[in-house]
């Protein structure tokens, strides 16, 4: 018997069809030979302090650092965790063979490595490895399963990742809370958030401190076109008003004209930082909604694996481009160029082998985005377009620079003409405008727009002008471009090809970036204003107070993500990884144990109110119960703080399933249902007993009135 195990159910149920196990049974699939069974993500984690010693429950400065002599795992204290766990238990004792079907990527090695392991595998185990979960792609998978032993490197990365933020967000949470906050307060620190933080912190400083000098440019409008001075900006009015007394009685002269033909290639395709700051930019959203939608396409077999941090393609994929275009018909019409030329376009710019590891940057599968709705349909349609635009030809443009001078004084004017709009097309049809590589569309600027003709040796009357700017303070950050700064580890980096190269030294990963943010969210320490990122006085001051380049640093963060590369690659040991941090985070706590200060930090919550896990509450005494501490990712991994007043619940979706736990109530045709109904969630309230007239304040207490006897239901 051969057991297949999954990251979701939804993706049990897909791959269970087609192998042919299609009888449903209690917690997984069987038929023709195999068992497909699942997890809900994480059913493991590490274990908390409180699991290795007595002394560690209790929050104490004295038993600083907490060095575990053995890490170990732990399930996941949740009814249907235990549950399913046991299912899997069951069924990996009668397995001949197991198949690793988790998500491809380090956080799905993770994840069913530790489960197995807790389960205690003896059998053989393969790894299924795709990058899309169309019924093509899982077919070829299984006809080329690997040994699970491929992939051992990754697990030391994810696992090594895991223990790392253990060791520095347990011990430096603990640490920063008892010597700094405020009564009732947690001060939560981890391995990523806090570096991110100190970006934001940071950022609000330059500006606050920005003091504002004023600067004097020198134009003249000569045949409708605007030149602006070669020598740049005056910073002393008395010489620009000089300049322009100097020039008004001269005519403007043209010494030199010259035209030369430029292009822009398509923009690259996405990654899911890029697709992540896109659409920030283009619409809004948070870097965590971006994930969730790409993460639904890609469960409903529209895109690929969306986790990646790579813009290229492997030339393996090149076969099956064209395979890919036909089949996407709601596009026909742009992607006919394409499919009607002899051969399509193979771009370096696109397919790179060096460049891709485990995965492709994001691209449709060529699967029927007809059953998308609303922002799903807007995503893949921002995806469909930059994939095809990348087979279309450059854009190209005629750049003209005429240099004159007045006076003995140069300037200079510039235009640009596009000649062929090339990839461009794609994005005239549809009325919006289109970035590549970050930059504008090449006629679009004022100051670069079609210039008239002009001659050299020529001179024309014209019209000089002074005008009076200041220097403007860096901006706010937008999600989207702090997650450009987390990816360039602080470094402002626009160009792609650089910004290619800066990933190796990124702050945390992609998958986790949006995590990061929410975290710092929810632990108060940052706060939106309209688009922008802001830095809350909570957490100004405690990047003031830290002391420790380690804990705040970007570019140190980011030779620790390197290393954990290196470790997925093998070129770098996980013991000596460990051993680094161990060593490091002994010197922090000596640091700031020697701190005589009296600063205190105050977060501004209330007990219990310190957000998603990284909180604490005030226990009698004044002792603070253990409640913080950072998980892989930068989640927190201590049990959860006491949650504050929850707000009225005015919604459907403020509902949560009582079954499944994950999704939220629907309102369908003859009952309530749960969103999460294609995971396998089999919650039906039939209107009978649940009125449809309820409002959702109501029918929440009476769910969670009648809870149990609607679990026990949901079980036959």
């Amino acid at each position: 018997m051969i057991v297949c195990i999954t990251e979701k159910p939804n993706v049990a149920r897909d791959i269970a069809a087609i192998l042919g196990a299609g009888k449903k049974e209690a917690g997984f699939y069987e038929g023709n030979g195999y068992r497909v069974t699942w997890t809900y993500g994480h059913l493991c984690t590490l274990k908390e302090p409180n699991d290795y010693s007595d002394c560690w429950k209790r929050w104490s400065l004295v038993h600083l650092p907490m060095i575990p002599p053995k890490f170990g795992i732990k399930l996941i204290p949740v009814e249907n965790y235990e549950r399913q766990f046991n299912v899997i238990k069951t069924l990996f004792a009668e397995a001949d063979e197991i198949v690793n079907c988790g998500d491809a990527g380090q956080e799905g090695e993770l994840i069913q490595r530790w489960v197995m392991q807790k389960a205690g595998v003896k059998c053989p185990v393969k790894r299924l490895w795709i990058s899309s979960l169309t019924d093509q792609s899982i077919r070829e998978g299984f006809s080329k399963l690997r040994p699970s032993a491929d992939f051992d490197n990754l697990y030391y990365a994810g696992l090594s990742r895991a223990i790392g933020d253990w060791i520095l967000g347990m011990n430096a949470t603990r640490l920063y809370t008892l010597k700094y906050s405020s009564p009732g307060n947690v001060l939560s620190i981890g391995r990523v958030q806090t570096p991110t933080l100190a970006l934001v912190v940071q950022r609000h400083l330059e500006i606050e401190n920005f003091k504002p000098e004023d600067y004097w440019e020198l134009k003249t409008l000569c045949k409708g076109a605007t030149f602006n001075a070669v020598s740049g900006k005056f910073k002393n009015e008395a010489e620009a008003q000089e300049a322009l007394e100097k020039i008004k009685p001269s005519p403007l002269t043209v010494t030199s004209v010259e035209e030369k033909k430029g292009r822009e290639a398509p923009p690259r395709l996405f990654d899911l930082t890029s697709l992540q700051v896109e659409c920030n930019r283009q619409w809004g959203w948070t870097a965590d909604e971006t994930l969730k939608l790409i993460q639904t396409l890609y469960e409903k077999k529209v895109t690929t694996y969306p986790r990646v941090d790579t813009t290229y393609l492997s030339d393996d994929i090149y076969p099956t481009v064209g395979g890919i275009l036909k089949a996407m018909t709601p596009y026909a019409s742009l992607t006919a160029p394409v499919l009607a030329l002899p051969k399509i376009p193979k771009s370096k710019k696109v397919f790179d082998n060096s460049k891709v590891t485990d995965h492709h940057a994001i691209i449709p599968t060529g699967q029927s985005p007809s059953a998308l709705v609303g922002n799903e349909r807007q995503l893949y349609h921002l995806i469909a377009r930059r994939f095809i635009a990348a087979f279309y030809p450059d854009c190209e443009f005629m750049q003209t620079t005429v240099m004159a001078e007045a006076g003995g004084v140069g300037f200079k004017a510039s235009g640009k003409v596009v000649t062929s709009p090339g990839w461009r097309v794609i994005y005239q049809k549809t009325g919006e405008q289109a970035t590549a590589q970050g930059g504008e569309n090449p006629a679009d600027n004022s100051d670069d727009g079609i210039l008239p003709p002009f001659a050299k040796g020529e001179s024309n009357p014209h019209e000089p002008s002074l005008l009076k700017k200041a220097t403007q303070p860096p901006k706010y950050y937008t999600e989207g471009t702090l997650l450009r700064a987390m990816e360039s580890a602080g470094k402002t980096v626009d160009d792609e090809a650089l910004r290619e190269a800066m990933k190796e030294n990124g702050i945390g990963r992609p998958s986790t970036r949006a995590n990061i943010i929410e975290t710092l969210f929810k632990r108060h320490y940052i706060y939106r204003k309209k688009k922008n990122i802001m830095a809350s006085q909570a957490g100004i001051d405690l990047i003031a107070t830290i002391n420790e380049e380690l804990l705040k640093s970007a570019k140190l963060t980011g030779i620790w993500e390197s290393r954990l590369r290196r470790i997925e690659r093998g070129e770098y040991s996980p013991a000596e990884f460990i051993e680094d941090l161990k060593g490091q985070i002994g010197r922090i706590v000596n640091d700031v144990l020697t701190d005589s200060s009296a600063r205190r930090i105050d977060t501004g919550q209330t007990p219990g109110d310190s957000g998603k896990g990284g909180g604490g509450v005030a226990a009698p005494g004044g002792n603070i119960t253990p409640k913080g501490g950072d998980l892989p990712g930068g989640e927190a991994a201590e049990a959860k703080p006491k949650a504050p007043r929850k707000p009225a619940v005015r919604k459907l979706e403020q509902i949560v399933c009582p079954v499944c736990g994950k999704g939220h109530l629907l309102k369908g045709r003859a009952a309530f249902g749960c969103s999460e109904f294609r995971g396998g969630c089999p919650l039906r309230l039939p209107f009978e007993e649940y009125s449809p007239d309820l409002t959702p304040g109501k029918l929440n207490a009476l769910i969670k009135k009648n809870a149990k006897m609607i679990l026990a239901a949901s079980k036959q």
